[in-house]
């Protein structure tokens, strides 16, 4: 429609200039001595105009004749600039796509053609990684001179550095990170990873709980972590003295204690000989939640009255009368208090349940103690011959040599 309107537009001024020249009587006259030029003046105006069109036109093609080589080189220049981003946008794509080879040969053309020469070496280094070749890495880390990339280069450095397990030099680079942007959820998520391989359970321990406050982790997992870190701490509490276990387990907050903690908890309690503090932490535990590991732990207790440990412990058994953990338990505190009797009755029921080899010893120590030699020499080899039979962690696996054990691709 625009150029219907455009034709007739002009179509209409040649009508009008047609009819201007028509009634037009003048003349132009042009003295160049000897020479005399009379000519119309409407066909003066129409060579002037012819006349200028074609300088102009002269002109126009001299000037894109020298501008030719310029415009050539600008050409190619745009052309490798268009081939250098489709390198990167491939190389983004192939790392992706987990193709870490192909990436690094695009990123490599990337960078040499000078398109975002950071970025390239960032996503070529990260290629390395995939690739696992630790000297290539550092060499495209090297390359990375843009101070705006310095963030990104440090998370990926310090991504590298956990799973070469390099924990400290992880730590360090977070650290740095922090002076230069703070630390966000991705930077704290890694530090958690870099803590709990250095083995710094308090500061793992403080960052589950920072991550847990801003949703970043799920309750679950972070329940774990932070019963992971409790745990660690108490067992290297285990060096201290009894103050400062007793101090460290009082002050864990009630949400984040659990079974498994307080199985741990009560083994520091017992290897220190705090028998009381153990025997009330298993018996609130049990109240809330079953367990015949813990229970276990309950027959180890030695406190200033075993005898309510033994009523207790009772007055359980009708609830679990097939527990042989408390059962077990059962037999060594009347073992410890001299019920001979009552101590080999719940030791040969448990041992009616499972053949434990804690149970034989016991059987065995209880003989011994009341000089039934005879009795107690079977129990013994029954033990010895349970540690000779039992499997090693290979051949509980199915596997026949470390060989064997899956690893997953790099």
């Amino acid at each position: 429609m625009r150029g219907l309107l455009w034709l007739l537009a002009l179509a209409a001024t040649a009508v009008g200039i047609s009819l201007a020249a028509r009634y037009n009587d003048g003349y132009l006259l042009l003295i160049v001595p000897p020479y005399r030029i009379e000519i119309a003046l409407s066909l003066a105006i129409l060579l002037f105009f012819t006349s200028f069109a074609l300088l102009y036109l002269l002109l126009r093609t001299i000037g894109l004749t020298l501008s030719l080589p310029g415009r050539i080189g600008d050409y190619r220049a745009r052309r490798r600039r268009e081939k250098a981003a489709a390198s990167l946008h491939e190389a983004i794509r192939l790392l992706f796509e987990g193709r870490f080879t192909q990436a690094l040969k695009k990123a490599g053309e990337a960078h040499a053609a000078g398109h975002s020469p950071g970025v390239a070496a960032l996503l070529a280094a990260r290629a390395a990684h995939g690739l696992r070749e630790p000297e290539k890495e550092q060499e495209w880390l090297g390359r990375v001179n843009d101070a705006r990339l310095d963030p990104a280069r440090l998370m990926l450095e310090a991504e590298m550095a956990i799973d070469h397990e390099h924990y400290a030099e992880a730590v360090s680079l977070l650290h740095a990170l922090q002076n230069i942007s703070g630390r966000h959820i991705a930077a704290l998520r890694l530090e958690l990873r870099a803590q709990q391989g250095c083995g710094n359970w308090p500061e793992v321990l403080r960052l589950a709980r920072l991550l847990e406050k801003r949703e970043a982790l799920a309750p679950e997992l972070a329940q774990e972590i932070k019963t992971q870190a409790h745990q660690e701490t108490i067992r290297r509490q285990q060096q201290a003295d009894e103050g400062q276990l007793l101090a460290y387990l009082r002050a864990i907050p009630a949400k984040e204690r659990s079974l498994r903690l307080t199985h741990t908890a009560c083994e520091a309690l017992l290897e220190h000989g705090v028998y009381d503090d153990a025997q009330r932490m298993i018996e609130k535990q049990l109240e809330g939640q079953w367990d015949s590991e813990l229970v276990q732990l309950y027959g180890q207790v030695r406190g200033s009255d075993l005898t309510s440990c033994i009523a207790r412990a009772e007055k359980w058994l009708p609830q679990h009368p097939d527990d042989a953990q408390l059962l077990l338990a059962l037999g060594r505190l009347c073992l410890h208090q001299r019920l001979w009797g009552k101590a080999q009755i719940y030791l040969e029921a448990s041992l009616s349940l499972v053949d434990q080899r804690a149970v034989r010893l016991e059987l065995a120590r209880l003989f011994e103690q009341t000089e039934r030699w005879d009795d107690a020499m079977p129990h013994y080899r029954a033990a010895a011959e349970q540690v000779a039979l039992r499997p090693t962690p290979l051949l509980r696996l199915g596997l026949s040599s470390p060989r064997s054990v899956p690893r997953l691709p790099g």
